[in-house]
C-alpha cells in the first residue's frame, strides 16, 4: 500500500524545552514520507532552530495567543496529502502517523484520532469520545485495539483530541481550516461539528498513540489547575452562536457555569487554590462569555496550495530496540541508550526495581524511551496490584505489551 504523504503541524507558545523534547520524538517516526511543519513563539523557534535536525524541518514564526489562527498557519505551509497535529507537550508513538493513515485509507474516512497517554506514560487522559449536539464529550466504550469508525447524526458525532488527530488537507481547505475565534478551547470540538455537518465519518485509532504531558501554559498550572478562565467562556459563547438553538442557549450557559463553579470549588476544598480565587475564577468566565458574544467568527482559511513545497525527513532511524536493567546498572544503561540513539535506534528502556511500585514511563529529552517500576508492579492499569516474576519474564512481558504500539520484539 503507497503511504500518503503528511505534513506533521506543531504549534507552541511559551514551552520552548518541551517543544523540543516533542520535536526529537516526532523525527523517529516510523513512517515515510512526512515533513514536520512547527509554528512557535520566538522562544520556541530559537528552540527549534537549535536542533541539530533543525534545517530538515519547516519553522514558522507566530506570536499571536491564538491556536486556532496558529494551526490555518501551519496548514497553509503544509503540503502533505494529509495534516496531522501534535501539541508541543506531547511525543507521539514511533507508529503513530502509520496506524493514523491506514485506519484513514482502509476505512474511506478523513479525519482520524487515536488515543492519549497521560504524563505517567500508562494511563489514558482520553481514548475514544463522542460529541453531543450540546458540545459535550462522551466517553465511547471501545473493546481491544480494533479501529472504529464514528458515522456522524444530528445527535452526536467523533471528537477527536488536538494533540492526536489528522484530515485529509483538501478537506481541510474546503471547510476554512480552523475558525481563529476560537483562541483556546473548544478549537477541535468545533472542526469535529462542521467536519459532522458535511457528512465527513472519522475513524478512532485505538493503536495511534500520543504521550501528553499537560505542561503548564498562560491558562494552567503543571498541575491542571487553571489560572484564567476568560478563554473557557468566550469560546463556549462562539460556540453557542454556531451550534446551539437561541431559546436552548441560556440553560446551556448556566450548566457551563455552574460545572465551572464547582470544578473551582473542588479545588479549593483539595487546597490547590483560595476560596477567593473561585470568585475570580467565575468572573472571568463570565467576562469571556460575554467578549465571545460580540467575537468574529468564521473567518477561518486554508490555501489550497501549500505556500512551499513538501519537505521530507530523511529517517534517522535503524530499528526498535529494548534494553533493560536493575538499579545498580541505570547509569551504565542510560548511557549506553543515548549512544544507540545516536546510532539511529529508537530505544526503550525499561529499569525494574525489587519492590511492587507502579510503572511510570515517559520519552526522555536524550531521544530515548524510558519505563521505570517495580519488578512485581503494575504496568497497565487492569493489572493484579501484585505479581510475582523472574527478571528475564518480566521484561520479556513488558516488551510484548510495548511492542503492540511501538513495534519491534522480543
Amino acid at each position: 500500500m503507497t503511504h500518503p504523504s503528511v505534513s506533521v503541524v506543531i504549534v507552541s507558545r511559551g514551552r520552548p524545552e518541551a517543544l523540543s523534547v516533542c520535536l526529537t520524538g516526532c523525527m523517529q517516526l516510523h513512517y515515510d514520507p512526512f515533513e514536520i511543519v512547527v509554528v512557535a513563539d520566538p522562544a520556541g523557534v530559537a528552540a527549534a532552530q537549535a536542533l541539530p535536525f533543525a534545517r530538515q524541518i519547516k519553522i514558522i514564526g507566530f506570536d499571536d495567543a491564538n491556536i486556532s489562527a496558529a494551526r490555518n498557519v501551519g496548514i497553509n505551509a503544509a503540503a502533505g496529502e494529509i495534516v496531522a497535529f501534535v501539541d508541543d507537550d506531547a511525543v507521539p508513538e514511533p507508529t503513530w502517523l502509520t496506524h493514523l493513515t491506514q485506519a484513514m485509507q482502509q476505512h474511506n474516512v478523513v479525519v482520524a484520532g487515536g488515543y492519549v497517554r497521560g504524563r505517567n506514560g500508562i494511563s489514558y487522559q482520553w481514548k475514544g469520545r463522542t460529541l453531543d449536539a450540546m458540545g459535550h464529550a462522551v466517553d465511547l466504550p471501545i473493546s481491544g485495539l480494533d479501529t472504529v469508525v464514528v458515522q456522524p447524526t444530528p445527535e452526536q458525532c467523533a471528537k477527536t483530541e488536538g494533540t492526536n488527530m489528522a484530515v485529509r488537507r483538501d478537506v481541510l481547505v474546503d471547510i476554512g481550516g480552523f475558525d481563529p475565534a476560537y483562541h483556546y478551547f473548544l478549537d477541535e470540538t468545533d472542526l469535529n461539528m462542521r467536519l459532522a455537518k458535511a457528512g465527513y465519518a472519522c475513524a478512532i485509532v485505538p493503536r495511534a498513540q500520543v504521550h501528553h504531558g499537560f505542561a503548564a501554559n498562560r491558562l494552567r498550572r503543571a498541575d491542571r489547575v487553571p489560572t484564567d478562565l476568560f478563554d473557557i467562556g468566550a469560546s463556549w459563547a462562539v460556540f453557542q452562536r454556531k451550534f446551539i438553538p437561541q431559546d436552548k442557549r441560556r440553560d446551556h450557559w448556566r450548566a457551563i457555569r455552574r460545572s465551572e463553579r464547582r470544578r473551582a470549588e473542588r479545588l479549593m476544598v483539595s487546597g490547590h487554590i483560595e476560596p477567593r480565587a473561585v470568585t475570580g475564577l467565575i468572573s472571568r468566565l463570565d467576562q469571556g462569555y460575554g467578549q465571545g458574544i460580540a467575537r468574529r467568527m468564521g473567518d477561518g482559511h486554508v490555501d489550497k496550495t501549500p505556500n512551499s513545497p513538501f519537505k521530507k525527513i530523511a529517517p534517522l532511524t535503524k530499528n526498535v530496540a529494548y534494553m533493560t536493567a536493575r538499579r545498580a546498572g541505570v547509569a551504565r544503561a542510560r548511557a549506553e541508550a543515548r549512544r544507540r540513539v545516536k546510532n539511529g535506534e529508537v530505544m526503550t528502556l525499561i529499569i525494574l526495581l525489587p519492590n511492587a511500585l507502579y510503572h511510570q514511563a515517559r520519552f526522555h529529552p536524550d531521544g530515548y524511551w524510558e519505563q521505570r517500576g517495580g519488578l512485581f508492579g503494575k504496568s497497565s492499569r487492569n493489572q493484579m496490584l501484585i505479581k510475582f516474576w523472574r527478571f528475564a519474564d518480566r521484561f520479556c512481558a513488558e516488551i510484548q505489551r510495548i511492542a503492540v504500539i511501538r513495534g519491534g520484539s522480543v
